[in-house]
């Protein structure tokens, strides 16, 4: 039974980070399958809107047979609830895990996994979580529309405060005032088994540092939205209001301040920008010990530039100032499109640990695209199995540029206005087309 246990929790481990769902992330160390991390990216349209979640997962031998144990992580040092079902000690309320009473055919099952658990917890994250809490479902007086009103805009302020700001805080070794309070770790050997250094229990297991920090350049924009949006709702150094289902020690509590959330959270996006830039010094000095990531980055950027001679693939790529770590891509854009005479200038970083942490890519020519952020950070997924492949990434990208009938995912959000131009009305995107063809055209113009 353990043997199936550990088999079981492996694949689903592997099907989930396999897949395209860009909400949902798992991690493990090698040497112990069954506790896991899950990282939950709040849905589009809730006051939980691209916060990231995590939670720990602690399986038994029984499984799949009886359910693994949840426990929420975001919560602030145990401080703060963020859902009627989801508590400030990390408790997560959910009949499949037998945490609270359910209907008949609504408790646990071995059918059930990993994935569907993940699905629970993000479908609590809805556009009113008043009505989660038992008895309020179907509450429509006064006090209470108020009441839901209320929750939405201190959870929104949480998400954005805790789970986004307080993290990447944390993770650049930043404080609130955005001073740096620990040294950025500096390893001077670049051929480190990162393997070897995740299985080390003395190590910190932060498995979603460089997922987040990727994700928080997508989704800045949609940030500073949601903050003015509070602005416009709240003043600052006004209290959260409790709910009546809120206890002493259960609860969300606490003052409005988006006048600085947006402070720090333009100091984190300063701080990332300088991290990038800092990687094309230290893979100068990575090159110059010929250290590993620095010959393959070389040794890939040389078999892509022969492919696309071969293919007589219109784009150019070149290394900037002789750097393996700084590409830099000439993409010209496809006859026959939108696209059609645009010449567009692509700047990849590389960090001295890849593909532990992946390539940044900015457009350093505008375009208006609702697949590239305002500040050219672009929206593609490059295949999971392929992360150290260098190419895969540019052809990501170009596929992001040009695909035609992308399915409409909220979750590609990168740049606001484009995004709802884009999937508005016939007239929206008859708007959208003009700007971007005007974008294509100022691409030749700055050549």
């Amino acid at each position: 039974m353990a043997d199936q246990s550990v088999f079981r929790i492996t694949k689903e481990l592997s099907d989930l980070q396999k897949n395209s769902d860009l909400s949902l992330a798992v991690a493990c160390r090698d040497i112990d399958v069954r506790n896991v991390k899950a990282l939950i990216i709040g849905p589009h349209e809730t006051p939980y809107e691209f916060g990231f979640f995590e939670f720990a997962f602690k399986f038994n031998k029984d499984y799949p047979r009886k359910s693994p144990a949840v426990t929420a992580t975001t919560t602030n040092g145990g401080r703060c609830r963020f859902n009627p079902n989801i508590y400030a000690n990390g408790r997560v309320c959910l009949s499949i895990l037998g945490t609270w009473r359910g209907e008949r055919g609504e408790e646990w099952s071995a059918a059930q996994g990993l994935e569907s658990i993940l699905l629970s917890i993000q479908s609590l994250m809805s556009t009113n979580p008043y009505e989660n809490e038992p008895g309020f479902e179907d509450a429509n007086e006064a006090s209470d529309k108020k009441n839901q009103k209320d929750y939405v805009q201190k959870i929104r302020h949480e998400t954005l405060r805790i789970s986004v700001i307080q993290r990447l805080e944390e993770y650049l070794g930043m404080s609130s005032d955005g001073t740096l309070t620990a040294p950025v770790a500096n390893r001077d050997d670049y051929d480190l088994d990162m393997d070897v250094m995740d299985d080390d229990s003395s190590v910190p297991f932060e498995p979603f540092k460089d997922l987040c920090k990727r994700r928080f350049l997508w989704y800045y924009d949609s940030y500073l939205a949601a903050i003015q949006k509070g602005k416009a709702e709240v003043k600052d150094n006004q209290v959260f209001t409790r709910m009546p289902f809120e206890g002493t020690s259960n609860t969300m509590e606490g003052k409005f301040n988006y006048s600085e959330l947006e402070k720090r959270l333009r100091n984190i996006k300063m701080a990332l920008d300088a991290e990038t830039a800092g990687w094309a010094l230290e893979g100068l000095a990575a090159k110059a010990k010929e250290g590993t990531v620095a010959v393959n980055l070389q040794r890939q950027y040389e078999q892509v530039v022969e492919s696309f001679k071969r293919s007589d693939t219109p784009h150019n790529l070149e290394l900037l100032d002789g750097n393996p770590f700084v590409w830099v891509l000439s993409y010209i854009g496809k006859p026959m499109t939108n696209l059609d005479g645009g010449l567009f200038r692509i700047k990849l970083c590389f960090s001295p640990r890849f593909p532990e942490e992946q390539p940044r890519i900015k457009f350093e020519t505008r375009m208006f695209h609702h697949r590239i952020s305002n500040d050219g950070t672009p929206c593609y997924f490059a295949p999971p199995s392929r992360r150290e492949d260098a190419k895969s990434h540019i052809e990501a990208v170009i596929d992001a540029l040009e695909e035609e009938q992308p399915p409409y995912d909220p979750r590609t959000l990168v740049h606001p206005e484009a995004f709802k131009l884009y999937w508005g009305s016939a007239d929206d995107r008859k708007m959208y087309n003009r700007r971007l063809r005007r974008s294509v055209q100022q691409s030749m113009d700055d050549c």
